[in-house]
């Protein structure tokens, strides 16, 4: 379809909820927090700024409750619930206390620091679904704060029919209770593609639009906004001829989505009978609902250490347990794939001493710390072992390099496996065992490996990372950072051949997994199981249900002859059409 030019100012974010928007903007005033400076006194000054902080709280967990039965979704009710769990969280009020009783410092002011730890502690994490936690802790300390200072609750905006609403962030609570009658869209400065008000947003089917940056202060009150929740395209004060074009890419959009909603309990097979598994990846037992609605078959990657950030100390067994339990029961039966615990590099725990690397993307983590801190390993795996008796788990060992660490790994799992027999406890005596395929050295001696597990599961990211020597993270170079380099697909591609040559399964649970441009060349060259966001599950699907495998394979064929991703990836969009 023909776009265009745009001759006027517009702004790039990302676009986390598709859809096309032409409406008038409202910008939300953002409330500036300032510490106080004042000290307490006395014990009796203490016990009085402890309770305070209680109070607020417990109004704070009232509110929440009460907005859940607004809640159009068992989704967003979900992801309140687990927002009350925060506000009670006793590591926060511990950490409260501590401030309160030995810096002296009053309830609003120690909160304030605690939550700027947390969140700094997330935000420079490069994981987007753990970044996304950010604002979680934020969103929870801004409405403790707003109760302990007795501020009067403004009353919820009357938005005239099509407004925009344009903000720093939205909180899950303020996408809920918003007027969905009349708010046709969100643009917000900052979030990312796995925060809860993004997720909500899809839910609730409005075109949003996020990580705008500093661009964002271009937009005001009253502006006409154009915006593509696909693309993450924003332009204000658009020209006719810019919105002509738009309502009819609206028109089109709306055509295909009636198309894809009817693909959710449609099998992914290919247009000459061959099945393909969809899976996503997740973090917690809440992504679940999603990902079966989106009409994904399972978990492919059960990210675990999200239960061991934003904490003081290691979670316990039992702790660990309850949560793969919940996965496990959550999951209907359907195939989860567990990740052992992927610390260090840029997820570092603060009770956990991981010394300071100049390249802790190749240092102290992941499976190098299971292998060295065998009771934090052993724990666990035992916990996910526990579980795996109410649901169909496997284990996937992350950061594998070679076979001594599979094997080192394998055998402290035997030796769990033996204190759960002695202890008479139950557990799936057969759980298949796999490692993420992302070190070159892995992937180079992937028919060595194969013998000694029953799954690869290739992790894009990291594999790109390494073999390209490029970190991802760096503004420098990150440019560099590129999935279709031939050296990087020719190494996939050998990863798979050698899977299905020891008759192993081989899957996929990096970003490219998710991507349209790769789906039929990832499918030429044998990939037959994905794993990605669950945004992503139907259009995949659609990719996959209407061409053939012999078409992918003779793209895979096509591709492994081009020397340069840039003639790779003009390749690939033909061939999509």
């Amino acid at each position: 379809m023909y776009l265009p030019e745009f001759k006027l100012k517009k702004m790039n974010g990302t676009g986390v909820s598709p859809g096309i928007s032409i409406g008038t903007a409202w910008v939300v005033k953002k409330d500036i927090r300032t510490r106080t400076g004042i000290l307490l006194q006395n014990e009796e000054d203490i016990l009085r700024e402890m309770e305070k902080y209680k109070r607020a709280v417990k109004t704070s967990a009232e509110e929440l409750q009460a907005v859940i039965l607004h809640a159009e979704s068992s989704e967003a009710a979900d992801i309140l619930e687990m927002q009350i769990e925060l506000l009670n969280d006793p590591q926060m009020e511990r950490d409260v206390f501590d401030k309160i009783t030995a810096g002296k410092k009053n309830a609003h002011d120690a909160l304030m620091e605690v939550v700027e730890i947390l969140t700094a502690r997330f935000w420079n994490m490069s994981d987007a679904y753990l970044k996304a936690r950010a604002s979680d802790i934020q969103d929870s300390g801004n409405r403790i704060l707003n109760n302990l200072g007795g501020l009067q609750k403004a009353t919820p905006p009357s938005f005239r029919t099509n407004t925009i609403v344009v903000a720093e962030d939205l909180s899950p609570a303020d996408t809920i209770t918003l007027d969905i009658k009349n708010v046709i869209g969100f643009i917000t400065r900052e979030g990312g593609k796995t925060s809860h008000a993004a997720i909500i947003a899809r839910s609730r089917g409005i075109p949003a639009v996020v990580g705008c940056g500093e661009a964002w202060h271009g937009i005001k009150d009253g502006d006409q906004v154009l915006m593509d929740g696909e693309t993450g395209l924003v332009i204000p004060n658009p020209e006719q001829e810019q919105i002509s074009a738009y309502v009819l890419k609206r028109q089109s959009f709306m055509e295909k989505l009636n198309l894809l909603k009817k693909l959710k309990h449609a099998p992914s097979v290919t247009t000459d009978g061959w099945e393909i598994k969809l899976f996503a990846n997740i973090a917690d037992a809440d992504d679940l609902e999603t990902v079966f609605d989106q009409g994904g078959e399972g978990v492919g990657l059960f990210r675990t250490e999200l239960l061991f950030l934003g904490r003081e100390s290691m979670p316990t067994e039992e702790e660990q347990f309850a949560l793969y339990k919940n996965v496990a029961i959550k999951s209907k039966g359907k195939s989860v794939t567990v990740r052992t615990l992927d610390i260090g590099g840029d997820k570092q725990l603060s009770y956990f001493d991981i010394p300071a690397e100049q390249n802790p993307f190749l240092g102290y983590r992941a499976i190098r710390i299971c292998l060295d801190k065998k009771d934090i390993f052993v724990t666990q795996l035992k916990a996910i072992l526990r579980a795996s008796s109410f649901g169909k788990f496997s284990i996937m060992f992350p950061m594998i390099s070679g076979i001594r660490e599979i094997r080192q790994a394998k055998e402290i799992l035997a030796g769990a496996k033996n204190e759960l027999r002695e202890a008479q406890i139950p557990f799936d005596e057969n759980i298949p065992v796999g490692i993420m395929m992302e070190i070159p050295s892995a992937a180079i001696t992937a028919d060595l490996l194969a013998s000694e597990v029953d799954f690869f599961s290739i992790g894009t990211n990291d594999l790109c990372q390494y073999s390209l020597a490029v970190d991802r993270m760096n503004e420098k170079v990150k440019e560099l950072y590129d999935p279709y380099n031939p050296g990087v697909l020719r190494l996939i591609r050998f990863i798979i051949e050698q899977g299905h040559k020891h008759k192993i399964r081989v899957g996929m649970c990096g970003e490219l997994a998710s991507d349209p441009l790769a789906t039929l060349l990832l499918m030429g060259l044998g990939l037959k199981e994905f794993s990605m966001n669950a945004g992503a599950i139907p259009i995949i699907k659609d990719i996959i249900v209407h061409h053939d495998l012999e078409k992918a394979k003779a793209i895979g064929e096509a591709v492994m002859q081009m020397e340069d991703s840039a003639k790779i990836m003009r390749y690939l969009q033909t061939m999509n059409t």
